[in-house]
C-alpha cells in the first residue's frame, strides 16, 4: 500500500517493469493538475490577557481575505487557526498554540532552485513569515512580542518532509468530478492519500485509506478484527 503522493508512487516503479502501471496512471489522472504550493507559520505564544477560550472577540479560525475579486492570488487569503482555544492541551497553561498559513496560492516556481541554507532562502523565508504575521496582528496585534516558539514552512518544506512534488498542496478537484480510486492494474499494489478519492484533507486522505483498507480485507476479516477488540 502506498499512501504517497500518486508521482512519487509512480517514480517508485521502474516505467519497464510495469508498464501498465504508468498508462494507468496517465490515464487516470489525466484531468487533474497540481495545485500551487502553500507557506504557513506555526506559533506558541503567551496567552496573558486573551481569551483561553474559543468566543466572538477571540475565535479559534478566522481568515483574513485582502482582495475578493481573486481568491487564488498569491499571498492574498490567510487562514488561521488557534487550536488551544477548543483544546487546553494543545498548549502549556498561560500558552496558545497557532497555525497560519495561504492555502494553495503560493507559486512554487518562486522557491525552485534555492539552496535550503543559503542566506537568500532565510531572507524569503522572512518575507513570508512577516507576511503571515501581518495577518495574524489583524486578531492579535502584539502577536510579535507574545512568539515564544516559531517554525515558518516553504513550499520546499513540503517537498522535502511531505515528499509532495514542488510542494503542492495537492490534486485540483472541480465540483462534479473526483479523485481516481485505490486499486491499481498492478496486482498487490494499493493506493491512497490525498491523490486519491476523496480527495484532500486530513479527514478525506484518513477516508483514502480506510476505503484501501477495505478493499483489501474482506467483511468477514472485519468482523473477526472487531471480536478481538475487547468490550468496554
Amino acid at each position: 500500500v502506498s499512501g504517497a503522493d500518486v508521482g512519487i508512487t509512480r517514480s517508485l516503479v521502474p516505467e519497464e517493469k510495469a508498464p501498465e502501471l504508468r498508462q494507468f496512471f496517465d490515464e487516470q489522472w489525466s484531468e487533474f493538475k497540481a495545485l500551487n504550493s502553500f507557506v504557513h507559520i506555526h506559533l506558541g505564544f503567551r496567552g496573558d490577557g486573551l481569551p483561553p477560550k474559543h468566543c466572538p472577540e477571540f475565535p479559534a479560525q478566522w481568515g483574513v481575505v485582502d482582495d475578493w475579486s481573486d481568491l487564488e492570488a498569491p499571498r492574498n487569503v490567510v487562514l488561521v487557526s488557534v487550536p488551544s482555544l477548543l483544546d487546553p492541551d494543545c498548549a502549556p497553561e498561560g500558552f496558545h498554540s497557532l497555525h497560519a498559513y495561504t492555502p494553495a496560492t503560493e507559486p512554487s516556481q518562486n522557491w525552485e532552485g534555492l539552496d535550503r541554507q543559503s542566506e537568500e532562502y532565510r531572507k524569503k523565508k522572512e518575507e513570508a513569515a512577516d507576511f503571515l504575521y501581518r495577518a495574524i496582528e489583524r486578531q492579535v496585534p502584539d502577536i510579535r512580542s507574545r512568539v515564544v516558539y516559531e517554525q515558518v514552512g516553504t513550499p520546499l518544506t513540503h517537498e522535502r518532509f511531505l515528499r509532495k512534488p514542488k510542494g503542492a498542496y495537492g490534486w485540483r478537484v472541480l465540483a462534479g468530478s473526483n479523485l481516481p480510486g485505490h486499486i491499481t492494474p498492478l496486482p498487490g499494489l494499493h493506493i491512497c492519500g490525498d491523490s486519491t478519492y476523496p480527495g484532500i484533507g486530513v479527514p478525506s486522505a484518513a477516508m483514502g485509506g480506510h476505503i484501501c483498507a477495505n478493499n483489501i480485507i474482506s467483511v468477514a476479516e472485519h468482523w473477526s478484527l472487531l471480536d478481538k477488540i475487547p468490550e468496554i
